[in-house]
């Protein structure tokens, strides 16, 4: 017997793909995964590419999830911090949802609503310092999909003192499974092919995730959903508060990060390199006619953005090598 794994919210694309990378990890053993409206059908029937995985979907109960050693809750935002309270405190978890990710209460209340449910530690492992801190919690906050590409783009550069954090501009597109699995009529493929269309203008969640994990303090940010899939592609950029290189910047921060790649010179980040992995590549510039610091950041948004950053973060949990059962190269073509 390995680790003993259980995924709540299993149907939905994040909860998939978590599916996938446990079956696949060599330490794992995934003894229960859960949904709401899906529960009782087979896994396979819900997700054809798990073919082979006999497992039926139970319901999202406590008592389904308690064996465990660890739990991962790929829930909709508010509703992982009811479930997570009833689990015994020695089940470690990580939280694919927002419930956990902020400290500050009014910012919770100003962009989701309700109750603040308390902060977690933030999963984002190449930050400084936060390897030790997840590796030493049972309950991790995993990163929002954007964040984690923003903010691996940004915070080296603020934190070296290379970027103002007064004024960052970014726009990011992202493919369509970041929107979950529900039938949505903005979604249908008749309404995204051909089309680029920006949505929560000046209002998306995750902007105070993001300025609270780089130090930002002004930033605009217009995300955009892309007729694809998966993936994103995030355009970031800052004001440079001294003269610098900003890929020697991010070079130098990301040198033992197994799953961060600042590109050689002359190569851009691009979606479909790191679809199917846990990478996200990074290159960056100056704006010749602004001075402007540019950042742009390629991540897989269910791979190092949801799933795999989960996974990531639940090996430094248990003890293992981060990179164990992930990839750091993608699929292609």
């Amino acid at each position: 017997m390995g680790i003993r794994v259980a995924v709540a919210g299993a149907s939905g694309y994040a909860g998939g793909e978590l599916l996938r990378l446990v079956a696949g990890h060599p330490e794992f053993d995934l003894v229960a995964a859960t949904a709401h409206r899906q529960a009782g059908h087979r896994v396979d029937v819900v997700h054809p590419q798990l073919t082979g995985l006999d497992l039926v979907l139970g319901e999202t109960d406590p008592s389904t999830l308690a064996d465990a050693d660890l739990v991962f809750l790929a829930l909709p935002h508010g509703e992982s911090a009811a479930l997570a309270a009833q689990l015994p405190p020695e089940v470690r978890i990580v939280d694919l949802g927002a419930d956990h990710r902020l400290a500050d209460p009014y910012a919770w209340a100003q962009y989701y609503g309700g109750t603040h449910a308390g902060q977690w530690t933030y999963g984002l492992p190449e930050l400084p310092g936060q390897r030790e801190l997840i590796a030493g919690s049972t309950r991790v906050a995993n990163t929002g999909c954007y964040a984690a590409a923003i903010t691996l783009a940004l915070a080296p550069l603020i934190a070296d003192g290379a970027a103002s954090p007064a004024d960052v501009v970014v726009v990011a597109a992202s493919g369509t499974s970041g929107a979950g699995r529900a039938a949505k009529p903005h979604l249908l493929a008749s309404e995204v092919m051909g089309d680029l269309s920006p949505y929560r203008v000046g209002t998306h969640q995750h902007v105070p995730e993001i300025k609270q994990a780089t130090g930002a303090t002004g930033l605009s940010f217009t995300p955009v959903l892309a007729p694809m899939p998966r993936g994103i592609l995030a355009t970031v950029t800052a004001v440079p508060a001294r003269g610098v290189d900003p890929q020697e910047v991010l070079a130098r921060a990301y040198a033992d990060a197994p799953f961060v790649h600042v590109l050689a010179e002359g190569r851009w980040p691009h979606t479909a390199a790191t679809l199917g992995s846990n990478s996200c590549h990074l290159q960056a510039t100056v704006d010749v006619d602004s001075g402007r610091l540019i950042v742009l950041s390629a991540l897989d948004n269910l791979g190092k953005g949801a799933a795999g950053q989960a996974v990531q973060n639940a090996n430094l949990m248990l003890g293992l090598p981060e990179t164990t059962g992930l990839s750091i190269w993608g699929v292609a073509p």
